[in-house]
C-alpha cells in the first residue's frame, strides 16, 4: 500500500499564497524539502516507466506549479523592477 500525502501540492502553495507573502517572500519561495523529494521520487519513477495513474496525475500537477510559479516568480520580478524605477 502506497503512503499517499494527504496535501496536495497545489494546497501547499495556496497555503503559501494565502499567507500574503511579500514579492521578495514570492521570489524566495522553494517548495519544502517533502514536495522536493516527492517531485524526484516521480521524475525518477516516470523515466523507469514505473508511473501509475495516480502518480502520472501528481507528476503532472508539479508541471503544472512548477510553470505557475516560473511565472509568478517572473511577473513579481518585474513588478518590483518597475516600482524601483
Amino acid at each position: 500500500m502506497q503512503n499517499t500525502p494527504t496535501q496536495t501540492i497545489f494546497g501547499e502553495v495556496t497555503d503559501f499564497l494565502a499567507g500574503n507573502p511579500t514579492p521578495q517572500e514570492i521570489i524566495d519561495y522553494r517548495l519544502p524539502d517533502f514536495w522536493q523529494e516527492r517531485a524526484h521520487t516521480l521524475l525518477d519513477k516516470n523515466g523507469e516507466g514505473l508511473l501509475t495513474p495516480e502518480e502520472e496525475k501528481e507528476m503532472m500537477d508539479f508541471s503544472r506549479i512548477d510553470h505557475m510559479l516560473t511565472l509568478l516568480k517572473a511577473k513579481t520580478r518585474l513588478k518590483l523592477k518597475n516600482a524601483s524605477e
